[in-house]
């Protein structure tokens, strides 16, 4: 069976069916990653704090620098607990935090390229999900079951292991649509893989609402903030890997790599004919290199919007690793009632991918995305200013619509400014900003909760990110889309 059977339907359209199949793949990392930002901060923040290595050097860092202590007092935190002083835990939970994304950027891109020479009867890239997938659902599963042990050592040692088998399978799991899926019908098949990423990270956020109704239910006894650690997380995590297992058999069941001799073959004369054709263009393009660089206006975009990507990252990292932590010191919410308000906001987010796109192409890139940061900074100040629950909630809906207007138009915004020649690099360049706010911001913020003294200064520290990122983008002057007249005129002109 051929890629164009699997995935083409006779006309030449997609074949829907074979391609939400081979997003289960990508829905087993997303229910993953969906679960594992919100309890493991609750985890590691229970097993730092009663650390008692964690409260020494929190008294050594008191004792050498006593002001710290006088500083947390002004901002009415309770010094007669975390080590006499200010706290290192939020700052050891953001070092924490930034270990997948450190460990994707090691690994991820070795192991993509690996799945690329890689031939098997199960194909490139299912071996590395067939055999990966089951190692970290194993691991995720007794991540919490380990934690009760009260054991930080080995706890961390679980949650090391589980961000490594995540890098070794998540790009071949993300390259298996591309790689079976005709060029011309990626960006269709595309589409349906984040969606199908979607609804596993929605089933990650609602597993803790229904695993604690269930448990209620079966117990006569409520999960609350308190007792959740040891009632309703090793059942989350637990659902979690049953689910990643059922999209890793899925894929092993129904969708189809070359795997026969003929189609091995076949794929080394082109991997090799690709070799000779990427070497041709290569030359060609170190001879067209004057012509293709930027102008010092284009260079300045760049820079202003990479700065800019790199601010606006920190202050999103900062709100999904953070915010379980937040709703249970300021609001008094459990953790499953946390992941229903992620939920809330991811949702919305959602639902205006579509308006987000053409706003992006009526106002302009530029313009859309200043109103999402705009947007996004208002609301959470708002809250800030006036501390009403109910604004919480108008923080989350109309954050998750900003959230969209950013999203959809930074990738193109940059890509643009580089062209048609250089969409590779460009992209690299994209990821290399946003991967370094993710592995930056924890860290950071972390450091600013542990002066701050309360989670409530997540809200004003992602503001101030957002404040900066539009600093910047407003010296953006390239990137816009041309429309399509302009660009037929220009071709016209060079003919």
């Amino acid at each position: 069976m051929s890629r164009q059977e699997l995935f083409c339907e006779k006309n030449g359209k997609l074949h829907v069916g074979h391609t939400i199949l081979t997003g289960f793949a990508f829905l087993s990392t997303s229910i993953a990653w969906a679960i594992y930002d919100p309890y493991i901060t609750k985890i590691l923040n229970r097993l730092l704090s009663e650390s008692a290595w964690i409260t020494q050097l929190s008294q050594k860092l008191n004792e050498i620098f006593p002001v710290l202590a006088e500083f947390a007092k002004t901002q009415g935190q309770d010094v007669s607990t975390a080590g006499g002083g200010i706290t290192l835990v939020p700052l050891f939970i953001g070092v924490i935090m930034t270990f997948d994304n450190i460990f994707g950027v090691i690994f991820q891109p070795a192991f993509g390229k690996l799945s690329d020479r890689c031939r098997s009867k199960l194909g490139k890239r299912r071996p590395f999900i067939v055999y990966g997938a089951p190692v970290s659902a194993a691991i995720f599963a007794l991540i919490p079951w380990v934690a009760l042990s009260n054991s930080l050592p080995a706890t961390m040692v679980c949650i090391i292991l589980f961000v490594f088998s995540m890098s070794l399978w998540r790009a071949p799991a993300v390259a298996l649509m591309p790689a079976l899926t005709p060029p011309e019908l990626r960006s269709e098949g595309n589409a349906i893989i984040n969606l199908m990423g979607g609804v596993g990270s929605v089933i990650g956020m609602v597993a803790g609402t229904a695993v604690g109704a269930v448990y209620t239910l079966v117990t006569n006894t409520k999960v609350t903030a308190i007792n959740e650690q040891s009632t309703s997380f090793p059942y989350v995590f637990l659902v979690g890997a049953v689910v990643m297992i059922i999209g890793m058999l899925v894929v092993r069941t129904f969708v189809k790599e070359p795997s026969s001799k003929i189609e091995i073959e076949a794929a080394r004369n082109q991997a090799l004919d690709e070799k000779a054709q990427l070497k041709a263009e290569k030359e060609a393009k170190k001879a067209a290199k004057k012509e293709q660089k930027l102008s010092k206006s284009e260079r300045k975009s760049l820079i202003c919007m990479l700065g800019g990507l790199f601010f606006l990252f920190c202050g999103t990292n900062a709100i999904t690793t953070f915010f379980a932590l937040f709703a249970s010191e300021v609001l008094g919410k459990s953790t499953s009632e946390a992941t229903i308000m992620t939920t809330l906001f991811a949702v919305c987010s959602a639902a205006a991918a579509i308006p987000a796109g053409k706003m992006g192409k009526k106002l302009g890139r530029k313009k859309t995305i200043l109103i999402g940061l705009v947007i996004f900074m208002a609301v959470f100040l708002l809250y800030v200013l006036t501390g009403s629950m109910a604004l919480i909630w108008v923080a989350l809906i109309f954050g998750g619509f900003a959230n969209m207007f950013i999203t959809v138009n930074t990738l193109p915004l940059v890509l643009d400014i580089g062209g048609i020649d250089k969409v590779g690099t460009f992209t690299g360049y994209y990821y290399t900003a946003t991967f370094s706010a993710q592995i930056a911001s924890p860290i950071v913020y972390g450091i600013v909760r542990m002066f701050s003294g309360t989670y409530l200064s997540l809200f004003v520290y992602s503001p101030i990110m957002f404040i900066l990122a539009i600093l910047l983008i407003l010296f953006v002057k390239h990137g816009e889309a041309v429309p399509e007249e302009v660009v037929k005129e220009v071709e016209m002109d060079n003919d």
